[in-house]
């Protein structure tokens, strides 16, 4: 029976326009009698308020609507004349701001957000816009205090608390987090969406029944909802059985589940098949999955060819001594990198079992820097990235640098000497990081080239799903951009070999910490004990003690991976050496 909703009055609070308006609380019970909801949902009654608030004036709300249609450029038109004339009007900055956060320019929409606010404070559809796109430029601190502001005068809008929540889950206030998901859910009972979000946090602390249970509550509010079926696929330890497995072929085979539904379900099924050792329709599956994951993507092989020469052409050995000596001297972060599906966490599982390391999340402050020089356009002749940091100040390195240390320091809880950013696209900046940190010690987490790439083709990325023979052209383009800084960065790079690691843990721990230059501490061998938060798709087996059972596994597929084992020639005959032609 579906849930209703039902609005309970508490006391009154002052709005944030300054007039006098309900505080009001909604809680989820089924009607008795007809099971069908007796008023309005209460996300989509404070989102509809946010919206009736502004804007007011008549020829604004012509151009909103016109903005909202079929006709966009004469409404943008419109609204740039308008505000030709009326440059200080709130109402007309913010709909600027949104115009420029749709075209990709979340910096200008903030800064005409900034403006809007100093002129109207008590616009909160302004002010929760502003907090959003501070998310999206991963400007936690400045983001949450708007988040305040605005529970300060609606503490119970369930927009804001979501929001609020996952800020603090962003910067590792995972408690706290949590417990705002849970309070939503309890409230909400019939939303699937927040019993995945009390899954995932719950996962990511190692409460792993209650992730399970969670999960299924949100199959339980509706049935089709793909993404609870991965989600519990996801934590790898989950095994369906053939009731699972029928059910979700039902799913799949009725007409309840759209584009992105059916593309997680055949991610989840897959894994089924996969735990049944049915390895042909389980591939089946991750095929289909995958390939409809491909089409979301914008994926440019041309555009990543170019990046790769421009890297190797701007970071000569030349080049990087004349830089010598500039960047932050900060020895404090530990980057662990290097393709997806390749041990990262279990190097930083162990790292963080050190007592003077602490894992942080996969942090997105280094790649908001190379974005940052996209959007910056030309300096003294040189544009784009990595070109434009030929012109750039030594002194300004410096400051990236600190900047970046700064904007890290949210993440960091544990007081400890050095932190860990592992973020494995971070193997495209490893002459940035050397420019701006350049006593940071960069770890390139590696694998099997198989047996990681087949990984991230069963894997439901959502944003980065590509095809067998893509995934093999990239990854040697990794390893011959990781052999290129190998030879102009001598003695920068640790690489850690998966394989080795398995087969000689204490061995290959010690390499690692005397290139930390850390002392050895038994902690790093029992590290799956360290009780921390892990929200990667790895948490579960970093939670295990050290297996081989991974190392091979993608040999069942084997029959299915021609265009992969192809594409991946020399790299995967050599591995784990370089071939010749990569270096």
């Amino acid at each position: 029976m579906p849930p209703s909703f039902v609005f309970t009055e508490v006391p009154v609070i002052r709005g944030m326009a300054g007039k006098t308006v309900s505080a009001s609380r909604y809680s989820e019970s089924p009607d008795r009698a007809t099971g069908q909801s007796q008023t309005p949902d209460g996300f989509a009654l404070a989102a509809a308020t946010l919206r009736a608030d502004r804007p007011r004036n008549p020829r604004l709300k012509r151009i909103a609507a016109g903005l909202r249609g079929r006709d966009i450029a004469r409404a943008e038109d419109a609204l740039r004349e308008y505000l030709l004339r009326h440059s200080d009007d709130a109402e007309g900055m913010f709909l600027m701001a949104q115009t420029e956060a749709r075209r990709g320019r979340p910096r200008k929409a903030v800064s005409l957000l900034d403006g809007c606010l100093e002129r109207a404070p008590t616009f909160p559809l302004a002010r929760f816009t502003l907090a959003k796109l501070l998310v999206r430029l991963h400007r936690y601190s400045a983001a949450l205090g708007e988040v305040e502001r605005l529970l300060a005068s609606d503490p119970r809008n369930p927009l804001f608390r979501q929001l609020r929540a996952s800020i603090l889950g962003a910067v590792g206030e995972d408690d706290e987090s949590l417990a705002i998901w849970q309070g939503l859910a309890e409230e909400f009972p019939g939303r699937a969406e927040l019993w995945i979000r009390c899954g995932d946090g719950l996962r990511a602390l190692g409460r792993q029944p209650e992730s399970l249970a969670a999960y299924r509550r949100a199959i339980a509010c509706r049935p089709s909802y793909g993404l609870a079926w991965w989600s519990l696929a996801n934590m790898k330890t989950v095994h369906f059985d053939e009731a699972d497995i029928h059910f979700m072929r039902a799913q799949l085979d009725g007409a309840g589940p759209d584009a992105e539904d059916r593309a997680n379900l055949r991610f989840a099924l897959a894994k089924a098949y996969e735990d049944h050792e049915d390895y042909g329709k389980a591939f089946e599956q991750y095929a289909k999955g995958n390939a409809a994951r491909r089409l979301q993507m914008d994926f440019d092989w041309d555009e990543m060819a170019a990046e790769l020469s421009l890297q190797k052409a701007l970071f000569t050995p030349e080049f990087l001594e004349s830089r010598r000596g500039a960047g932050c001297t900060a020895r404090d972060p530990i980057f662990v990198l290097g393709r997806p599906r390749a041990g990262s966490t279990l190097v930083e599982q162990i790292l963080s079992s050190h007592s003077a390391v602490e894992g942080t999340a996969e942090l997105p402050y280094i790649a908001d820097l190379a974005f940052g020089f996209v959007e910056r356009g030309s300096v003294g002749g040189n544009s784009g990235y990595p070109g434009i940091l030929a012109a750039i100040d030594p002194i300004e390195l410096a400051a990236m640098g600190e900047g970046y240390i700064g904007r890290a320091a949210i993440h960091r809880k544990l007081g400890r000497p050095h932190f860990i950013d592992k973020a494995p696209a971070n193997y495209h900046h490893v002459g940035l990081i050397a420019l701006i940190l350049p006593n940071a010690k960069i770890v390139d987490a590696r694998r099997n080239p198989a047996a990681c790439c087949f990984s991230m083709f069963k894997h439901n990325y959502v944003e980065t799903n590509l095809r067998q023979n893509e995934l093999g052209r990239v990854w040697r383009d990794y390893a011959e951009l990781m052999a290129h800084f190998d030879r102009v960065l001598p003695g920068r790079i640790h690489r850690v070999i998966y394989e080795k690691l398995i087969s000689d843990p204490r061995d290959e721990i010690r390499r690692l910490l005397d290139f930390l230059e850390l002392p050895f501490e038994e902690s790093c061998l029992s590290f799956h004990q360290t009780k921390r938060t892990v929200r990667t798709p790895s948490s579960e087996q970093v939670r295990r003690p050290l297996s081989a059972e991974a190392v091979d596994h993608w040999r069942h597929f084997e029959p299915w991976l021609k265009p992969l084992l192809n594409s991946l020639g020399s790299a995967l005959e050599r591995y784990p050496d370089v071939p010749e032609e990569l270096r």
